[in-house]
């Protein structure tokens, strides 16, 4: 069986798509070999700055014969028909068969489809991918047709076996294919010819080309350690950075410089972000002091004077940066200094959204919640309102205009300089968090409180509009919003209950959005109902203030249409809440069923509360008692609603024991009345796993009294009081969670 080599050799690829379009040529050309009949055993791609490599070993050197057989139609069938079938087949009238079937004679075709060799179907597949390829941007050069990322020079495209190598011929807008490639631009130039996978690999190398991307990350990661480990200092760690460079370059070659005295004592967030964005270069920081020192930076050839040009040089573009670096951090601190409120004035320019208003109205809803928040998260109502109105302040500043990627954290510098408490400082950085799945979530009371509050004024604010994620799309990262809710909720163990707090946010924002609103003391009355959470008290109060304000009138339909919209709305965000909980829960193994039960009892906008039932009910439920119980539930459930239906009354006044005729009848009497008293003392002290516990105790009398009693009797009164049981056994069960949602 002989292999296969493919390599596409063009001008730089960038870094960030090298990775993908590896993927995409081995995706593109197996699949359309093992279509056309060719199998392989394996298959690997490879990538550099200037080539895209793919070797698949083991491959059929032809297409298997293929035999396929078709039923046409009857003998005797108009001509027409029977000539139709045979185009289709590409076949004459007498290589037809004729069979007897059930239904008559029938004719039959069988059509062979001879073998191709291999080098035939990889020319085709191969030209068909290049011409196809799905680079994210592409350019055509000359006078050809050919789009590729950058100039294709050359194809280098072999089969290989113990006899020796062929070139299998093809070629795309006058590219011929061969068995050449030419190694390093500076180094090695000159092309050379190969004749498998490992001669071609080890060619490259002699050339000066390392050909796998994890190979290169490799060599630059060990020789960049040793460098600062050499110095007495070590390296920053970046894998996105280090990947990235590794694709820049086919011959790393690891330098190390320093950075300028004069530039040491800027925060080492911004020389680490200013070296990593504009330059590619690597932080080297002394691990006593935290300071970043020096850089390292990866050329992509060796020197005569051993990196040394190559250095001086980076180092003067460095300098440059940094000076810029230098004197936007200064600038930022003498405004910090001295009124560092005028970047939060300057939001009032800064548009959030065209219906949401100003990043400075979006400051003031956040400090309100804030402020209402603050008692749940321990921290002090006066420091959250503070804090989370310097929060934003950096979005102002030089440097953040600079490196948006470090909003927050610049902030919490400035915030300290004004002379601010250090806590209300690290809410600037924090509150961001958290950003995913596995970012850290803040502990701090007054980065909790703020961070909520910037949440759940995004989720609110989006809702309030109807822009909300549709499918796959979440153009305002909505459901990592809500993510980092739960989160921020579940990890700090807050008890809040989350309606009320998406009714004062949707009020605030339907207020910013609707400009009929803004308008005299109907604003003021609106902030005091956000703020105080009384909301329908509160909105019949406003009502009869406009109703006897003959200037207020053209604000009463915008204000009865808020009335109507924010209870709606706010359910809606509330379930969306839910539908996300559910997935964050479904990696600790809690089925989405099992959180519909807990969802269905009373308290659902507290998500503490509704975490602990949930897990405590799938604790009960994946035990066989609680299992069999659910069973028993269900049973006593269909038999009482069956009979509801259709008696049409409703049995849920209270069975007396007295009529029970069965020990296991009296038994059920006794079980659910210990069972209803200790899950009431238990629910009252949100125990929920000994609620469950006691709730599970049930499934023994349950099965007993289901084994030895028929319910539907003869006699009305035993059967009216058994149903009057199976409502008890309904309404216990049900006080803990509404166990008719459970599946199975």
């Amino acid at each position: 069986m002989p292999d296969l080599l493919i390599e596409l050799f063009s001008e730089e690829i960038p870094a960030r798509m090298q990775t993908r379009a590896g993927e995409d040529l081995k995706k593109r050309i197996t699949d359309g070999l093992v279509e056309a009949g060719l199998t392989y055993s394996n298959a690997a791609a490879l990538t550099t700055p200037r080539r895209l490599t793919l070797a698949v070993e083991g491959l059929l050197a032809q297409s298997p014969t293929i035999r396929e057989e078709r039923k046409g139609p009857k003998v005797g069938a108009p001509d027409k028909a029977i000539e139709g079938f045979l185009r289709g087949a590409g076949l004459t009238r007498d290589q037809l068969e004729e069979r007897e079937t059930p239904k008559g004679a029938v004719y039959f075709a069988t059509i062979e489809k001879p073998g191709r060799p291999a080098a035939e179907i990889i020319a085709e597949v191969l030209e068909a991918t290049i011409r196809n390829f799905p680079w994210p941007k592409s350019m055509r050069w000359g006078s050809g047709s050919l789009r590729w990322v950058r100039p294709l020079h050359s194809i280098l495209c072999i089969l290989s076996d113990e006899s020796g190598a062929q070139v299998v011929p093809m070629q795309v807008d006058g590219i011929r294919s061969g068995d050449t490639t030419a190694g390093h631009r500076f180094m090695a130039p000159n092309r050379f010819s190969v004749t498998s996978f490992e001669d071609y690999a080890a060619k490259l190398k002699r050339a000066f080309v390392l050909l796998s991307q994890d190979e290169r990350a490799e060599h630059i990661w060990n020789d960049a350690q040793n460098m600062a480990f050499a110095a007495g200092l070590e390296i920053v760690e970046d894998k996105g950075l280090l990947a990235e460079v590794a694709g820049l370059v086919e011959w790393p070659v690891v330098l190390m410089g320093i950075i300028d005295d004069e530039f040491l004592e800027l925060p080492p967030e911004v020389l680490q972000t200013s070296m990593k964005e504009h330059q590619k270069f690597f932080s080297v920081k002394n691990p006593k002091t935290g300071r970043i020192e020096r850089f390292i930076t990866v050329a992509n050839r060796e020197t005569a004077d051993y990196g040394a040009t190559i250095l001086a040089g980076n180092q003067k573009v460095l300098s440059a940066r940094l000076a810029d670096a230098k004197f936007f951090w200064e600038n930022d601190l003498r405004i910090a200094k001295s009124d560092i409120n005028q970047w939060t004035r300057a939001l009032e320019n800064v548009t959030f959204h065209n219906k949401l208003g100003t990043q400075a109205q979006r400051i003031e809803r956040i400090a309100a919640l804030a402020r209402e928040l603050a008692p749940v998260t321990g921290a002090d109502p006066d420091q959250a309102e503070k804090a989370a109105r310097l929060a934003k302040a950096d979005l102002s500043s030089e440097m953040v205009y600079e490196f948006p990627e470090l909003q927050g954290l610049m902030g919490r510098y400035y915030i300290e300089a004004a002379g601010e408490d250090a806590a209300v400082a690290a809410v600037a950085q924090e509150h961001y968090s958290p950003l995913g799945p596995s970012d850290d979530v803040p502990a701090a009371p007054l980065s909790v409180a703020v961070a909520l509050a910037d949440k759940l004024d995004t989720l609110a604010g989006f809702w309030a509009i109807d822009e909300k994620p549709t499918g796959s799309k979440d153009p305002f990262a909505l459901r990592r919003a809500a993510l980092g809710v739960i989160r921020l909720i579940l990890n700090n163990d807050l008890r809040l209950k989350l309606d009320r707090f998406f009714d004062a946010q949707l009020v605030r924002a339907e207020a910013a959005s609707n400009e009929a609103l803004h308008d005299g003391h109907v604003a003021e009355l609106l902030d005091e109902i956000a703020d105080h959470g009384v909301f329908g008290a509160a909105f019949r109060t406003v009502k009869e203030k406009l109703a006897g304000d003959k200037a207020g009138t053209h604000q009463m339909t915008d204000f009865l249409h808020l009335e109507r919209k924010v209870p709606d709305t706010s359910d809606d965000l509330l379930s969306f809440f839910h539908d996300r909980l559910k997935v964050f829960l479904r990696d600790e193994g809690i089925r989405h069923d099992i959180i519909d039960a807990c969802i269905a009892m009373e308290g659902n906008d507290d998500l503490s509360l509704l975490v602990k039932r949930a897990r405590a009910l799938n604790a009960v439920i994946a035990t066989e008692d609680g299992e069999n119980l659910v069973q028993g539930f269900k049973r006593a459930n269909n038999i009482l609603t069956q009979a509801e239906e259709k008696d049409g009354v409703e049995y849920s006044y209270g069975a007396d024991v007295k009529f029970a005729e069965t020990d296991s009848e009296k038994a059920l009497f006794a079980a659910l009345d210990g069972a209803q008293t200790q899950i009431d003392v238990a629910l009252k002290s949100e125990d929920f796993p000994t609620a469950m516990a006691a709730m599970a105790a049930l499934r023994g009398p349950v099965d007993a009294f289901f084994e030895d009693v028929q319910v539907n009797t003869d006699n009305d009164v035993i059967r009216r009081n058994r149903l009057n049981l199976l409502s008890q056994i309904r309404q216990v069960c049900s006080s803990v969670a509404d166990l008719s949602r459970i599946e199975g």
